[in-house]
């Protein structure tokens, strides 16, 4: 499996400091891109400031969560077609299935592997 992803736009949103440092630096060896956002919120306008080409997305997160970030982002047509990866500490069926619902290409649950995250990268780009 080729893990050099040079160029590659990644955006990771969650509000946990220690989840956005190790993925950052995961993905960052790997040649991608990486834009930060601590919530929904500031997500939506790095997203169209930056135009990332995957997005990992934590589900509990304050203000708005990452189902609702999820339908933000697929709900607009400039990206729909964006893939959007949820990250969850829960792996429940009901978490996916919702995550499903609301547009999501795939669902992670953390802590993931560098394997994981690479895989999720690969199916997507």
């Amino acid at each position: 499996m080729q893990n050099n992803f040079d160029g590659l736009k990644v955006m990771v949103i969650d509000d946990s400091k220690t989840i956005r440092r190790t993925a950052e630096t995961l993905l960052q060896k790997a040649g991608c891109e990486v834009v930060t956002a601590i919530d929904g919120f500031d997500a939506l306008a790095k997203i169209v400031d930056h135009n990332p080409d995957i997005i990992f997305v934590d589900i509990m997160m304050p203000r708005l969560d990452g189902y609702q970030t999820c339908a933000l982002i697929k709900n607009n047509p400039d990206y729909a077609s964006k893939p959007v990866i949820m990250l969850s500490s829960k792996d429940g069926l009901f978490d996916k299935a919702r995550g499903r619902i609301v547009g999501s290409d795939e669902y992670l649950t953390k802590p993931f592997s560098k394997d994981e995250l690479f895989e999720a990268i690969n199916k997507y780009r």
